[in-house]
């Protein structure tokens, strides 16, 4: 039934001429897309191709010009873009949020973080944290590296934290017990092989980044690229995101 729900919704698509598709995509929707596209390729004939990096990467992509079609970033970047004329403005939709979550290697003790003190406690006790280099425009770190400042550990937790510049090592350094804590968004820990979630950070100090996405104004398939964004933004879209972790926009 479900099958014929989505070639029900979508089966307009495939009258159109087949066309290749580019995404520049935030690493949060994965989990999703990697369930998603096949359904719209099927439905559609387009081909997808998703480029995953930190959100930051993505949108300064799309500012020094790179070809591609679709991009999905931060709420606040693509807002930024559609100022620039980078991204269509009447083409954007959100499409979901997530928050920060800490994870630690799978069969691994977890802190108690059910309160902001009980948090600081586990920063200060634990013997390393990892995150995504913030250089790289990575919106968990950059948080963090905030929110330690306001919670007077900065110092505390500088000779204790890993910036990981490959992206494998975001993960793989936890579940292999090289470094004991890992901070990433929700959605993205509860598909990774290795760990386990602890859970959210309190409710106190959370942060969620909106994602979103907008048809990249220098498209040359700016049609096949809005028929992917109206699949991807669909009711059976966002309760296959809220499954993976997701909340709505």
């Amino acid at each position: 039934m479900r099958r014929f729900v989505v070639a029900a919704l979508f089966a307009s698509f495939s009258a159109a001429s087949a066309s290749e598709l580019k995404v520049l995509s935030g690493s949060a929707v994965q989990p999703v897309m990697n369930e998603l596209i096949s359904q719209f390729e099927r439905a559609s004939g387009h081909k997808v191709a998703f480029d995953y990096g930190t959100v930051g990467a993505m949108a300064g992509r799309v500012q020094s010009g790179e070809r591609a079609d679709v991009i999905i970033a931060s709420g606040s970047q693509i807002s930024a873009l559609e100022k620039e004329g980078k991204v269509i403005s009447a083409s954007r939709a959100d499409l979901a949020k997530t928050g920060i979550g800490i994870f630690v290697r799978k069969g691994a003790p977890k802190p108690d973080i059910s309160s902001v003190d009980a948090f600081k406690s586990a920063m200060l006790a634990a013997k390393s944290i990892g995150w995504n280099d913030p250089a790289a425009g990575a919106p968990v770190s950059l948080y963090m590296l905030q929110a330690f400042e306001q919670l007077g550990i900065a110092e505390a937790m500088k000779g204790k934290t890993v910036a990981f510049k490959i992206r494998s090592d975001r993960f793989g350094a936890i579940a292999r017990g090289d470094v004991e804590i890992g901070f990433n968004q929700i959605s993205e820990i509860v598909a990774a092989p290795g760990v386990d979630l602890v859970g959210p950070l309190p409710a106190a100090i959370q942060n969620y980044t909106l994602l979103s996405t907008g048809v990249i104004a220098s498209s040359v398939e700016q049609e096949a690229a809005r028929s992917l964004i109206q699949f991807i933004s669909s009711p059976r879209a966002r309760e296959l995101m809220r499954a993976k972790g997701f909340e709505d926009p």
